[in-house]
């Protein structure tokens, strides 16, 4: 016999808050609304998002995809409380591999998975991807808050992003004039950026310290704080100096470091030779390297050590790319140039001279 009491179910009583997700798109949209571009009206709520490719003003484009997260540093903003600027490390992941490719950021869309809904931190998550949007120039069409209990515990939440750019067909970067002779320029990072977050989460561990204690390498914020400095958006710059048509290529240093990302867009027989002296180590990364005791050559595999972004160019547009970059807000420095090799790699010349452990 079925039982006498049979108790009425629902969603909510399930963990899963309808309400709240309607709640949450409701406080987002006039953040999504301020990043509209060209091509689109960026409105959410629909079951897909429509962009005009010729209303951006592309004739004759092929387009760009990327996708990406922004790995265990999650784990730190959780840790801490602190969710501002982790929507800007998705955001910056996935746009700055737009433009080395030399295309223009069109639109973006998220994913938040969460284990419960809070609409506090989900708002201020959202928010960072929103004005990193706008910052690149970028609409922010849609997305999807997926809330999973029982896949994740309280208070965790996981995130991914995914955007679609473009450029002129027969105008994208693609390595192959980059030639001998070349001049490697660095643009400055922000900090460690989204990369490498499970080697700097144990190297805090083993100290001792708190990520609210002060940071040893910037006393005046937590170290917390210091941590989940937001990636550099590099978009503007970049997007500026290839419209000059003086960039060879250009290299986003992200998961491999420097040793493992310039290679990528190095044409067989070429090699990236760098000079470690030619500028300065961010403290952040000399506290890692002496607290953690790690080697050069694997700070240079696992971090971007102060560089976030590679150019290539000729000496004869050198000084030209310098100001352009300069125009738009970045300091370029000279820190190698291209030689011979039997195959593309990175030649990290004064590495443990310069970064002493």
């Amino acid at each position: 016999m079925p039982p006498r009491h049979r108790r009425s179910q629902n969603y909510r009583g399930a963990g899963v808050d309808i309400d709240a997700g309607n709640a949450l798109v409701k406080a987002i949209a006039p953040l999504a609304r301020a990043t509209a571009r060209a091509g689109t009206a960026a409105r959410l709520g629909g079951f897909g998002a429509l962009f005009d490719v010729q209303a951006a003003g592309l004739r004759d484009p092929i387009l760009v995809a990327t996708t990406d997260g922004v790995g265990t540093k999650l784990m730190v903003a959780r840790a801490t409380g602190r969710h501002e600027t982790i929507g800007t490390d998705l955001v910056a992941m996935c746009v700055n591999d737009l433009v080395v490719q030399g295309a223009e950021p069109l639109f973006f869309l998220d994913y938040f998975a969460t284990g419960k809904l809070e609409t506090g931190t989900a708002e201020a998550v959202l928010a960072g991807v929103a004005r990193a949007c706008r910052d690149s120039g970028c609409a922010l069409v849609g997305g999807e808050t997926a809330e999973m209990p029982g896949m994740y515990k309280a208070g965790e939440y996981d995130l991914a992003g995914f955007a679609v750019g473009a450029a002129e067909r027969g105008r994208l970067l693609d390595g192959t004039r980059v030639a001998v002779g070349d001049v490697v320029l660095g643009l400055a990072s922000s900090g460690i950026h989204a990369n490498g977050f499970s080697l700097v989460r144990r190297i805090v561990r083993r100290s001792g310290l708190d990520y609210r204690s002060p940071a040893p390498f910037q006393p005046d914020r937590s170290l917390g704080e210091a941590l989940l400095t937001p990636t550099r958006l590099y978009v503007r710059s970049c997007l500026a100096a290839v419209a000059a048509g003086d960039v060879h290529a250009l290299a986003h240093i992200t998961g491999g470091g420097l040793l493992e990302n310039v290679p990528r867009v190095l044409p067989p027989g070429t090699a990236a030779e760098i000079d470690a002296a030619l500028w300065p180590l961010p403290p952040v990364f000399g506290w890692l390297m002496r607290q953690g005791a790690v080697p050069a050559p694997e700070m240079a595999r696992v971090f971007n050590c102060g560089i976030g972004m590679v150019a290539i160019t000729s000496p004869d547009k050198l000084l030209r790319l310098e100001h352009i970059l300069r125009e738009n807000g970045e300091e370029p420095r000279r820190i190698g140039r291209i030689v011979a090799a039997p195959e593309p790699r990175t030649i990290l010349l004064n590495g443990e001279r310069q970064w002493p452990g």
